[in-house]
């Protein structure tokens, strides 16, 4: 436990520390574009959303509605995001309202990395918290130093972000049924990314999901216990099994007229 922890906690300084230096190129940034000094520390309090808050400050001198609809649309993969982990938050309205804000790309990957339902809770509000809190003092920073941080593109820290997802998802490929659904989404993404507006590419790879819906798919129904095979049934070492035609647990058996008709059996016809 003391290593799970230890290497928790590495992983997330190593990330923080990207966060603040990405932070802080959107405070000096923010501050390039005229914005007033309070913009960018309650954009990072309030949004808390790196991508989106470097696209409204690009989209201001359109208007604020054009800033806030781009930002809305490019966060609308906190949805599925929601749906995937919100019992990792907590179960309180407190929990649920605090933590929803916390949501990022990074807090998504690092609380599925993990399996216990405990860990998960604990890594969801450590890295969040975390990530907040460095990205608040990146804004600080770059609002301080202004144009001398400079770009963040520039020193390759715009690969950090993509790098530790991926690192933090590798060992769910190994399932192939997982594998398959995740490179499908991402060649759904990558092929409309061209033809759609930022945002949508990332909720287009939720179809990839729909290849667990096939019939030979190991997440799809097993059916086959309740397919009656004479020689299965006749087996002499599984006298006991519900599928004989005498046993008096067999949902057709005469003895208990009251038992309803499993879905994927018929009565046999009489006589």
């Amino acid at each position: 436990m003391r290593t799970i922890q230890r290497t928790l906690l590495r992983d997330a300084a190593a990330i923080a520390a990207a966060m603040v230096a990405v932070g802080a190129s959107f405070g000096a940034i923010a501050i390039a574009y005229g914005l007033p000094v309070w913009v960018p520390f309650l954009m990072s309090t309030v949004v808390f959303a790196g991508g989106a808050q470097f696209l409204a400050v690009g989209l201001l001198a359109a208007g604020p509605v054009a800033a806030v609809l781009a930002g809305l649309l490019l966060n609308a993969r906190h949805l599925p995001f929601g749906m995937a982990i919100g019992s990792s938050m907590g179960t309180s309205w407190r929990d649920r309202l605090i933590g929803s804000h916390l949501m990022t790309d990074e807090v998504v990957a690092f609380t599925l990395a993990e399996q216990d339902p405990v860990q998960r809770r604990r890594t969801y509000w450590l890295i969040g918290v975390t990530l907040f809190t460095s990205w608040n003092l990146g804004t600080a920073l770059g609002v301080l130093l202004g144009t001398a941080v400079g770009d963040y593109e520039t020193l390759g820290l715009d690969a950090a972000f993509p790098a530790a997802l991926i690192a933090l998802i590798l060992p769910s490929l190994r399932d192939r049924t997982t594998r398959l659904a995740a490179l499908t989404g991402a060649a759904v993404a990558v092929a409309v990314t061209p033809w759609l507006p930022a945002g949508l590419p990332v909720l287009c790879a939720l179809l990839g999901l729909f290849t667990l819906l096939r019939p030979d798919s190991p997440d799809s129904p097993d059916r086959s216990y309740y397919v009656e095979s004479p020689d299965y049934v006749e087996s002499p070492d599984r006298a006991d099994h519900p599928d004989r035609p005498d046993h008096p647990d067999r949902p057709d058996h005469p003895d208990r007229p009251d038992r309803p008709i499993h879905p994927f059996r018929t009565r046999k016809a009489a006589g």
